[in-house]
């Protein structure tokens, strides 16, 4: 794994130093990452970024399980005016080593969640967590308080089609 290959966010931990018992791990993202993943993911800003996971052996590979937690600034659909929100995210993952994954997945794909892979015998929670902030960004965010108000065309002189519907009529 290179800085290229896993984008600007990454906190590699080696699977063998994780304890019997478990390790918790913090994530927090530096100005410079912070303002990377914004250009990455087309978002003016995001202030903060952070990642707590709990790490368990399992007899898979790896268990992680935790929350991702983001202040970030994204542009309202609706007006195109800046605005502040915050993301928390919940977080459960499998990793596995690639040798250990089945082979094909079981008959209800639906239900089937593959392990993330072990590579080099790491694992990469900064990814992970970037990641994660990418699935709990709402795809069309709307500022506080907008609010979309259809109005039907059939309704309001401002139809488009008014005028041709005055004229089929004759009017």
């Amino acid at each position: 794994m290179t800085p290229e290959t896993v984008g600007p966010l990454s906190r590699l931990i080696d699977v063998m130093k994780i304890p019997p018992r478990g390790q918790e791990v913090h994530v927090e993202a530096t100005a410079e990452e912070c303002a990377a993943l914004a250009q990455d993911f087309g978002l003016p800003g995001i202030q903060a970024l952070s990642g707590d996971y709990q790490l368990r052996a399992s007899a898979k590979g790896i268990h992680v399980t935790g929350v991702v937690k983001a202040s970030i600034t994204q542009v309202c659909v609706m007006t195109l005016d800046p605005f502040d929100s915050t993301i928390e995210e919940e977080v459960e993952v499998d990793f596995a080593e690639p040798s250990g994954m089945p082979a094909e997945p079981p008959t209800d794909i639906n239900e089937y969640e593959p392990p993330d892979e072990i590579v080099n015998g790491q694992i990469d929670l900064g990814a992970l967590t970037a990641e994660f902030l990418a699935l709990g960004l709402d795809p069309y965010p709307r500022k506080p308080g907008v609010d979309f108000n259809y109005q039907d065309p059939a309704d309001g002189k401002d139809n488009p089609f008014a005028a041709l519907n005055r004229l089929k009529e004759g009017k």
